[in-house]
């Protein structure tokens, strides 16, 4: 089961696959060219391990707080790939988080399960 983490709420866009006991991951710069391709920074992240999107079984985004377009422009493209690819996807937030120690993306899926984030759910939570 692979999976897919996005957090483009920072100042870099971050993407991480799960595959097994295997991750990989890659950050772009949080600017305005990068979130009009999102899609296709993922496709290249994804093609660059032999993978395509039809592999990932489930996909989590960072819903903030943070930058608004990076927020934006990420639900976006998470919520047509969900159409047309039916792949579920957790919206969670940091502070959903805040009360675990050691904060790791690798850990996001099972932090999700723990308190219980809801699938297919966007609520983002934007900075001002």
């Amino acid at each position: 089961m692979k999976k897919l983490i996005i957090d483009a709420a920072k100042d870099k866009i971050f993407f991480m696959i799960i595959n097994n006991d295997i991750n990989y991951n890659i950050s772009h710069e949080n600017t305005k060219i990068n979130f009009e391709k999102m899609i296709t920074l993922i496709n290249d992240f994804l093609n660059s391990k032999n993978l395509e999107i039809n592999d990932i079984s489930k996909i989590y985004i960072n819903r903030g707080p943070g930058s608004f377009a990076g927020i934006r422009n990420c639900l976006s493209t998470i919520k047509a790939i969900h159409l047309v690819k039916k792949i579920d996807y957790y919206c969670y937030s940091l502070d959903d988080f805040s009360s675990v120690k050691k904060f790791r993306y690798e850990n996001i899926p099972n932090l999700c399960d723990k308190f219980k984030i809801k699938k297919n759910l966007i609520n983002p939570i934007y900075i001002s």
